[in-house]
């Protein structure tokens, strides 16, 4: 069983909302050293005044190629990657900044995911194989209407995922394919979800669990959990399967 006990992990987002209850739930379980990784440093004071010398920050913009590569080579023993910083527009099809929202988000929620797989794969792969962790969406598999640019980044983003999990399987990195629903964050709020959003803290407890136990979906909340229900049958035997054996 695959536990996060005495690991070093790196989260990206890591100054609020899931990021920050990420973080604050691999401390409780036992994490060694925790990369928290952030555009603005300063914003992670608080991270670093409550858990002291349990957390380094690290600068990690998913819009600048170079952070990543940077980071990569600072955190030379992460073990597991949780690649959490993202990007919300509200944009229906329609909407006048459609096309804006979209390369917006595909340059944060697709773009930003392969860099980081790219940058840190070598890594992984040299400490031993370890676990990469997309946070994805529901809205991954269901667009909602008035977030229609943001269903189809993070649909992107999962098929990248899935991509990843054939590819890491081979250097012995495990990777996770989270799907959220609505969770109390500021982003939740903004989106006007905050009336059936749930804690932030399900989400590093799916993470923790699907680690545990070698899945690559993990489904934190009720609405997640409704929707990986009735897409399990499908998950198991086409995402999860290898199709190319014929």
């Amino acid at each position: 069983m695959y536990t996060v006990e005495d690991r070093v992990v790196l989260v990206t987002g890591a100054n609020r909302g899931i990021g920050k209850s990420i973080v604050e739930e691999l401390l409780r379980n036992g994490v060694r050293k925790v990369y928290a990784a952030a555009r603005n440093l300063e914003s992670l004071n608080a991270l670093i005044a409550a858990h002291g010398d349990s957390i380094t920050p690290i600068r990690i913009d998913l819009n600048d190629p170079e952070t990543i590569t940077a980071a990569a080579e600072t955190a030379g023993d992460a073990e597991i990657v949780i690649n959490n910083a993202g990007m919300l527009n509200i944009a229906s099809p329609l909407a006048g900044n459609a096309v804006a929202a979209l390369q917006g988000e595909i340059e944060v929620n697709v773009y930003g995911l392969i860099r980081m797989a790219q940058a840190f794969a070598p890594v992984l792969k040299a400490n031993g194989g370890g676990a990469l962790v997309q946070l994805n969406s529901v809205a991954s598999m269901k667009s909602f209407a008035d977030f229609a640019t943001y269903s189809a980044s993070k649909a992107a983003s999962y098929s990248i995922t899935q991509a990843l999990r054939d590819t890491l399987k081979a250097q012995g990195t495990r990777v996770i394919s989270v799907h959220p629903g609505p969770i109390a964050t500021d982003m939740a709020d903004s989106a006007g979800l905050g009336e059936i959003a749930e804690p932030a803290e399900l989400v590093p407890q799916a993470i923790i669990a699907a680690l545990a136990e070698n899945e690559f979906h993990a489904y934190p909340d009720t609405m997640a959990r409704q929707v990986g229900g009735v897409y399990s049958d499908f998950a198991r035997n086409i995402v999860e399967a290898n199709l190319m054996e014929g």
